[in-house]
Parts: C-alpha cells; sequence; structure tokens
C-alpha cells in the first residue's frame, strides 16, 4: 500500500456518534490540513463524482487521496494516521496495524464494528429554525 499524497479526503458517516466523534478528535489534530473531512449523511451529498455507491460509503469509512488511491475500513485509519507523522503515538499504531496478525484482527474487529454501526446511536440533526432555536438554550 502506497502512502496516501495529501490532501486526504475522510468520507465518514457524521450521523453516527462514534463515527463522527473519531473524525472530529483527527481534525483537531490536524494542525497541517492534511484531512479533509466530507459527512455522507449530509443531504447534499453526491456519491456520484466518486463513482463509488452511497450503500459502499455507509458500510464502511472511505479515504480518497489527491491521486484518487482509495483507502476503505482499517486501510482508512492507517491512510489518516499518515498525516501524523511526528506523532509517536500514531507513527506507532501505523506500524502495528500493518503487521499480519494485528491487521487481520483490525479487519475482524472493523467488521463487527461495521455490522452493529447502524444500530449505535445517532447524532440529532435538524434542519428547522424551531430546533436550531432550542439548540441555541
Amino acid at each position: 500500500m502506497r502512502t496516501p499524497r495529501f490532501p486526504l479526503n475522510v468520507l465518514y458517516d457524521g450521523s453516527c456518534v462514534v463515527c463522527a466523534t473519531e473524525i472530529e478528535h483527527y481534525l483537531r489534530i490536524d494542525h497541517g490540513e492534511n484531512l479533509v473531512a466530507i459527512d455522507i449523511s449530509s443531504p447534499d451529498f453526491d456519491s456520484a463524482p466518486y463513482q463509488i455507491s452511497l450503500a459502499d460509503f455507509m458500510h464502511q469509512l472511505h479515504a480518497i487521496d489527491q491521486d484518487g488511491q482509495v483507502f476503505k475500513g482499517v486501510d482508512s485509519f492507517w491512510a489518516i494516521w499518515q498525516a501524523f507523522p511526528t506523532s509517536t503515538l500514531y507513527g506507532i499504531m501505523g506500524r502495528v496495524i500493518q503487521l499480519p496478525v494485528v491487521n487481520r484482527l483490525a479487519r475482524i474487529g472493523y467488521w463487527l464494528f461495521a455490522r452493529t454501526r447502524p444500530y449505535l446511536p445517532k447524532r440529532h440533526q435538524c434542519e428547522s429554525e424551531t430546533c436550531r432555536i432550542h439548540q441555541k438554550k
């Protein structure tokens, strides 16, 4: 797997509390602006330009680099971690996730997460002015 060329588009389900929290964490520490988060649950998201179906995007995390290289699932996390070369923790995680046994276990764990993700709590998304008023209180 080739190291991604940045910026890296990270296509995630923003309505999933776990998914959104994880991606927001990476965005907070991405001082090099290597990551661009794209919420696929947004009503104006269009999957057509990516030639990947919305169902495929919803099935697992995707990251697409500047050259169009697509990373999916566990490989997406590896690609995201490459945005933090000075981070010892992410550097170690990036090397460890490539170890055959660890990689296989991570893929199984991610597969299990992906199967249960639809049942996890959703973020409240409100489009009406009434909700916006209540959210400000």
